[in-house]
């Protein structure tokens, strides 16, 4: 019998930690469900993507704390917390969430400004006279 497993998710500047434990399927975003933090059905449907490729869509609770970014940065910060917690589980899970990519990192993050440009690379108009 597991105790409780963490994992860590990331994307874009969310964090997401994420305990994974024996239970009935309930999922838990700070403190409320899933499906009340996350109103869009399609952000829904990307986090519980992992349960169901490898289909223990209602074995496990899951608790998550995620800080920083939008809805969607958090929603797959969230996604990739619950594929590693699986990984953890049970080695053979490794595979189907891998050919789905959700063990994978996204490491696009916002450049910064730089000064002398409105934004990052968008420069003001060139005038030759």
């Amino acid at each position: 019998m597991i105790e409780m497993i963490n994992a860590t998710g990331r994307r874009k500047s969310s964090v997401a930690r994420v305990y994974l434990k024996k239970g009935e399927g309930k999922i838990e975003v700070n403190g409320k469900d899933y499906k009340e933090y996350f109103p869009q059905i399609h952000v829904q449907i990307s986090i519980t993507a992992p349960l169901e490729t490898v289909e223990v869509a209602n074995i496990y609770d899951i608790k998550v704390n995620v800080i920083g970014g939008g809805f969607k940065g958090q929603a797959e910060a969230v996604r990739m917390g619950i594929s590693r917690a699986l990984v953890m589980l049970n080695e053979d899970f490794r595979k189907p969430l891998k050919s789905r990519k959700f063990l994978t990192r996204d490491a696009r993050e916002v450049e910064r400004k730089k000064y002398g440009k409105p934004k990052a690379r968008k420069s003001f108009q060139f005038s030759k006279r």
